[in-house]
């Protein structure tokens, strides 16, 4: 992904995109995968002046990884996340959370809140999760935009129509249960094919989320191994 400004997450360049950056705050949100087993991480590069945006959610991300460890409420995560991150004088994001992370699922449960919780789930040693504080000086809320470049599989539905065929065929051979963008699809009539996925429930959207007033946002994120001690963050260098 890479999201613009009020946009915070599941942006990512269409096909004839030749976009240039400006004075934008640029959210660089990357999964990769060994035979299925996944690691998503994200940073926010401020270009426009608000580099306190910037550090507010690496704060909420660094006050949850303090946390983190087997036993521990994601209730608590989200507190710690909430508090440093009103600490800079923004909002978390409320309505957006960390997740789980399964073999060949990016967004599992259990989901890991921006805000402090009445109830969470108990983390336990190995479980992985993304942590991912979001940070606003909006309402601290996002809806999804009319656009979709990014696609997961859904499910095998029978197809009439032999370039939906060979579409889905390609999706499951290349990407299984993973994200993919539609820049990246091969197939004949790729374009027109995808509709027809889309339509049967065999390819679902994940539409471009975003700040419902305008306002910027800014995002970091590691993913963590729970530990019987503690945890390993899989997405740090050194």
């Amino acid at each position: 992904n890479i999201s613009l400004d009020r946009s915070a997450a599941h942006y990512t360049p269409s096909p004839k995109d030749e976009s240039v950056f400006a004075e934008n705050m640029v959210k660089l949100d990357v999964g990769v995968h060994v035979d299925g087993y996944i690691a998503d991480a994200a940073i926010t590069i401020d270009l426009g002046g608000h580099e306190d945006l910037v550090l507010a959610s690496r704060a909420g991300l660094d006050a949850a990884l303090e946390l983190v460890g087997p036993g521990v409420s994601t209730a608590d995560i989200g507190g710690a996340i909430e508090e440093a991150i009103t600490g800079y004088g923004y909002k978390p994001v409320y309505n957006l959370t960390g997740h789980g992370l399964s073999r060949y699922i990016a967004h599992d449960q259990p989901a890991v809140p921006n805000k402090r919780m009445d109830k969470g789930v108990i983390l336990k040693e190995g479980d992985v999760i993304a942590i991912e504080p979001f940070a606003t000086n909006g309402s601290g809320r996002i809806s999804e935009a009319p656009i979709t470049e990014i696609y997961g599989f859904g499910g095998s539905r029978p197809q009439r129509l032999p370039a939906a065929r060979a579409l889905m065929k390609e999706i499951v051979e290349s990407y299984k249960t993973l994200p993919f963008a539609r820049r990246w699809l091969k197939a004949e009539r790729a374009e027109y094919a995808l509709m027809h996925l889309v339509r049967s429930g065999a390819v679902h959207g994940y539409p471009v989320l975003w700040e419902v007033e305008g306002a910027l946002v800014s995002q970091a994120e590691h993913t963590v191994l729970i530990l019987e001690n503690g945890c390993e963050v899989t997405t740090r260098i050194g």
